[in-house]
């Protein structure tokens, strides 16, 4: 589960992580259609485009057609390059064309003759730009979640409740009921029981999960000069140290074989201790999704001392999560799946992610 502290800095940090460029990524451009070339990666298309292995921004935009493989671009697809601030276009309004959405959808809901309380959603604050307070509808995935009740044919009222320690949400408040739907969680590989932690095997057997609401790639850093900087598998990590932060899932690590005695994992509270670990060489290996760690390095001003492994890359998405406990869980979600498919077909959930990222990116400025 990735929680980040609010940062000061832009979420697409434009520092220079050290990597080999692979041939042909030589002329992108923001605001821009770009047709890979051979040798292209993700990281090489974002540096050339925005000055930073960040390639989320890239993959929000190419959603549909990079979910397939997005470690294996094919020679001659096609990408959209947003703008740094989101836009698919220099001349589009992302402002404009969500109130249009948002509008459209008001005049075509219909109203509910009976009562139905509200669903009570909880999520922590300080996970800037997913979750918080500061940021316009609680941030990009609360903004989703509370959207969605109102999409998809459904007209449901939502109230939203901020728990920042987020092992209650699992241990206590989703099971006891005192909230309904948890934002926002990565959901383990379940069929892969036998390989899993105890704590990923509790999320498959005590929790529901929605569809994915944000997809998110997980990175591998290390320093310049570390051993396993060109780790081209994940069994060349045997022997290393690996940092996650302890309320971070780690089922992404263990499908891969990467658990105890083969490595040995390090779960600091803050992904920021674990930046920290490793650029005092106490821990070989940071993994966790992309724009934390690019954050975390450009707020401490150290993006030039370690290397984002090209190889190892994994996406996973985070979803909304109930307890099987609840009796109404699974009526909600699926409530919540309707609405979110709807906005993915509209284009809502782009012009909400791209809108949130706007925003926080302006507050770093």
């Amino acid at each position: 589960m990735t929680k980040l502290s609010a940062a000061s800095k832009r979420l697409l940090a434009t520092a220079v992580v050290t990597i080999a460029l692979p041939i042909g990524a030589n002329a992108q451009e923001a605001c821009s259609k770009y047709t890979v070339k051979a040798g292209d990666s993700l990281g090489s298309i974002a540096l050339a485009a925005y000055g930073s292995y960040d390639y989320q921004i890239i993959f929000n935009a190419n959603r549909e057609t990079l979910a397939g493989n997005p470690n294996n671009l094919t020679e001659g697809l096609e990408l959209a390059l947003p703008c740094e601030d989101g836009r698919l276009s220099a001349d589009q309004d992302l402002a404009a064309s969500l109130q249009e959405k948002e509008q459209a959808a008001a005049t075509t809901k219909k109203k509910s003759n009976s009562y139905q309380p509200p669903l009570k959603f909880v999520t922590g604050n300080g996970w800037a730009p997913f979750t918080s307070k500061d940021l316009e509808g609680g941030g990009i995935l609360t903004r989703i979640a509370t959207t969605a009740l109102q999409r998809g044919g459904n007209d449901r009222e939502s109230k939203v409740g901020w728990v920042d320690d987020w092992q209650s949400h699992i241990d206590v408040l989703l099971p006891s009921g005192a909230f309904d739907i948890s934002i926002a969680w990565e959901q383990p590989d379940c069929s892969k029981l036998d390989i899993l932690s105890e704590e990923s095997v509790k999320r498959c057997t005590d929790f529901d999960f929605s569809l994915p609401i944000y997809e998110v790639a997980q990175s591998f850093f290390t320093l310049n000069d570390n051993k396993y900087v060109d780790a081209k598998s994940f069994t060349e990590y045997q022997g290393a140290k690996i940092c996650r932060p302890a309320a971070w899932g780690s089922a992404d690590l263990e499908v891969e074989g990467l658990v105890a005695p083969f490595i040995e994992m390090v779960r600091p509270k803050d992904p920021i201790d674990c930046a920290n670990l490793l650029l005092e060489g106490k821990v070989d290996v940071y993994s966790i999704e992309l724009e934390t760690a690019t954050a975390n390095f450009e707020e401490l001003g150290a993006s030039d001392k370690v290397t984002l492994n090209p190889y190892n890359a994994k996406f996973t998405s985070y979803q909304l999560m109930t307890s099987k406990t609840n009796p109404r869980g699974r009526v909600y979600l699926s409530m919540l799946n309707k609405g979110i498919a709807e906005m993915r077909e509209s284009g809502e959930w782009y012009d909400i992610v791209a809108t949130g990222l706007a925003e926080y990116n302006k507050l770093g400025q």
